[in-house]
């Protein structure tokens, strides 16, 4: 009895598994699912057979039961390619898009600050000195042209150090005519005050002040702009690498394979996903580490930008900068002159000096208005410097890293599975292979993708070198330097900069930094001990607009 009753169970056994396999294989050698997903991708559906056929044609799927044709397959993995590089063309548009649209907020916002600070002195020079400003206008309008030649092109458009001591020696040479109307000036003589303007210091020590503020600012902020166009434009450059046939091969198995299996639900497990991507991504992830090493010197101009090297604080009040410098030269008129005069020779007097009218229409006689902070212009491009750089480094923070996490960024979410229930390359079951760290170097071993590591891609190595050359000019601009020169004029020697290479540099509290010692001029001084030689002196400088206005007079009556 005992017998019949496991001879039944062993027949009940037989016909539950015939019954199940029979079932399966009827699911398995139906392709309606594969006819649906291949349909999906935009494919002819009647390329799909009905049921599954034996795969020996197949090149690069299993060669088992299959619902692919060498033609399916072919097709497949032309969509395998544009399927691996659509995410990572997405997350490298956005990365791309990101930065150039934060290179023109700055370029737009430093251009904007240029243009206002232009329009802000002619408004105030206009106000306070009227039509004796419109006479010398052309000299302010050349200097801000001069400026934004530099902010464009650097050092190899604007030598700014020359650019600056020629505006300060011509504005000299104008204004000490204005102050000396009385007196008739050569070509030559003028050229012995330019040549002193240094020594005199007719304008205090706002000049060396000056220099030293738009130096640095100008340095950092179009490295900074600059920096940002290299970001967009490397990650252009990389974007165009193509993938190489035995990654199209590995793509091609991992997401279409199992359509061939007739599962075309089955998703890749995410381990198999990670050492796919780093091996058609090792060259990409080779860039990390100058990639890295630029944004970290990014951030590092950017909290220059923030402090000592602030583009907008130096911009926004350059107008009452110029205006003390002139001031000063108009307090100290008389001891500028008396040194000039000294130094240079007694100039003779004007004959067509008429002191009467050329002391009430000529004189240099006008005198600035206090500044209102009120009355300053509203800033560029709608925002301040502060808000754009503090919104750029959480971007630079954000992009670190992003080469050698793209694998990670891809296999994850709902386009990978983990545990049993994933597609490792052959079957549905759990991936078992040792997951590669990134880079070139370390795909030798991968057990998924064939990766030459002795043949570096090109196009990522320039890119490398690019990144390499940026992050050195960033560097010199955090320390005040501008070494942009020597490739933009092959090497002319001629650098721009203050010299600045400390790691507190530029962090005066004051904003006209500290005053040095006063150099003293050249020109031959007034001899202390001779007082009453001196003090003749300054009389008849003081008495020589009398003297003419007396003449005039003269003249009349005998006429």
């Amino acid at each position: 009895m005992a017998m019949k009753s496991t001879v039944a169970l062993s027949v009940l056994y037989i016909l539950a598994v015939i019954f199940v396999s029979a079932k399966a294989e009827s699911k398995t050698k139906s392709c309606n699912d594969v006819k649906e997903a291949y349909s999906s991708k935009g494919f002819n559906v009647n390329d799909v057979p009905n049921k599954g056929v034996h795969g020996a044609h197949l090149k690069v799927c299993p060669q088992g039961f299959s619902c692919c044709t060498l033609e399916m397959e072919e097709k497949l993995s032309q969509q395998s390619r544009s399927d691996l590089k659509e995410p990572v063309n997405r997350l490298s548009s956005g990365m791309q898009s990101t930065f150039t649209q934060r290179h023109r907020h700055f370029d737009q916002f430093f251009r904007e600050l240029l243009d206002n600070a232009e329009g802000s002195l002619h408004d105030m020079f206009v106000r306070t000195y009227g039509q004796m400003y419109m006479k010398n206008a052309e000299l302010f309008k050349r200097f801000f042209q001069q400026l934004r030649r530099y902010y464009a092109a650097g050092g190899a458009a604007v030598n700014l150090d020359a650019m600056l001591e020629e505006f300060w020696a011509e504005l000299l040479e104008r204004m000490f005519q204005l102050v000396n109307v009385q007196y008739e000036f050569t070509d030559a003589y003028m050229e012995c005050v330019s040549r002193h303007t240094e020594q005199l210091r007719p304008f205090g020590d706002v000049p060396r002040k000056l220099r030293l503020q738009l130096t640095r600012a100008f340095i950092a902020a179009r490295t900074f702009t600059r920096g940002l166009a290299v970001m967009a434009e490397v990650v252009n450059k990389v974007s165009t690498v193509s993938s190489s046939p035995s990654c199209v091969r590995a793509a091609m198995k991992m997401m279409y394979c199992p359509y061939c299996s007739g599962q075309v639900a089955l998703k890749p497990c995410q381990n198999y996903c990670l050492n796919v991507l780093r091996g058609c991504l090792a060259n990409q992830a080779d860039l990390d580490f100058e990639w890295n090493n630029f944004l970290d010197a990014m951030l590092s101009l950017a909290d220059r930008l923030e402090g000592p090297f602030n583009f907008e604080s130096v911009m926004d009040p350059i107008d009452v900068k110029i205006s003390d410098a002139i001031m000063n030269m108009q307090e100290n008129s008389m001891q500028v002159s008396q040194k000039v005069f000294q130094g240079c020779g007694q100039p003779k007097p004007s004959k067509a000096f008429r002191a009467s009218r050329s002391i009430k229409e000529t004189a240099f006689t006008g005198r600035f208005r206090p500044y209102s902070p009120d009355a300053r212009p509203t800033t560029a491009a709608g925002t301040s410097l502060d808000r754009l750089v503090t919104d750029v480094k959480k971007k630079l923070k954000h992009a670190k890293k992003f080469w050698s996490t793209l694998p990670d960024t891809v296999c994850a979410g709902e386009k990978v599975a983990i545990g049993d229930e994933c597609w490792n390359g052959t079957a549905k079951s759990r991936y078992e292979s040792v997951v590669m760290n990134s880079g070139l170097a370390n795909q030798m071993a991968n057990p998924d993708v064939e990766v030459d590591i002795s043949k570096p891609d090109v196009v990522i190595r320039r890119q490398i070198v690019v990144l390499k050359e940026m992050t050195t000019w960033l560097k010199a601009a955090h320390s005040g330097n501008d070494i942009t020169i020597e490739a933009e004029e092959d090497a002319s020697g001629e650098e721009s900069g203050s010299g600045c290479d400390t790691p507190n540099c530029g962090a005066d509290t004051d904003i006209y930094f500290s005053t040095p010692t006063p150099i003293k001029p050249n020109v031959k001084p007034v001899v202390k001990s001779d007082r009453t030689s001196a003090a003749l002196a300054v009389r008849a400088n003081l008495l020589l607009p009398l003297l003419g206005l007396l003449l005039v007079l003269l003249e009349t009556h005998w006429r």
